[in-house]
């Protein structure tokens, strides 16, 4: 991952003319040793852009849940528009196959992403 980051950070400085990280902290990981916490990722994953209009929705859960699932299915930069049917030009490189097929249907998929934002910690 350091080369992999590393490399990146020095062609973004190149190409726009900046110097110094492009990332903060290390990088981490955990080994996901069961299918239910892969599949809570795969949820995280998809509501990460929730952030963008409720950065605290995590800690303080979701205010507007309709809005929120309405920005999340506009939102053009999330491969979650690809796993609820709709084409993106990025579709092209997403391979829905790699990932356990956990959701029998789109509405199954989208329900259990959904879901989460209805969860308070």
């Amino acid at each position: 991952m350091q080369k992999l980051l590393t490399g990146y950070t020095m062609y973004f400085n190149k190409r726009y003319e900046r110097s110094g990280n492009l990332f903060q902290g290390k990088f981490k990981a955990k080994h996901i040793d069961n299918d239910e916490y892969l599949k809570y990722l795969i949820s995280y994953v998809h509501l990460n852009p929730i952030k963008l209009i409720d950065q605290k929705w995590k800690e303080n859960g979701i205010k507007n849940k309709k809005q929120s699932e309405k920005y999340l299915g506009k939102y053009s930069y999330s491969s979650y528009l690809d796993y609820i049917g709709l084409t993106r030009v990025e579709n092209k490189i997403i391979n829905k196959s790699s990932l356990p097929e956990y959701f029998e249907t789109i509405k199954d998929f989208e329900t259990n992403v959904t879901e989460w934002l209805s969860y308070n910690s």
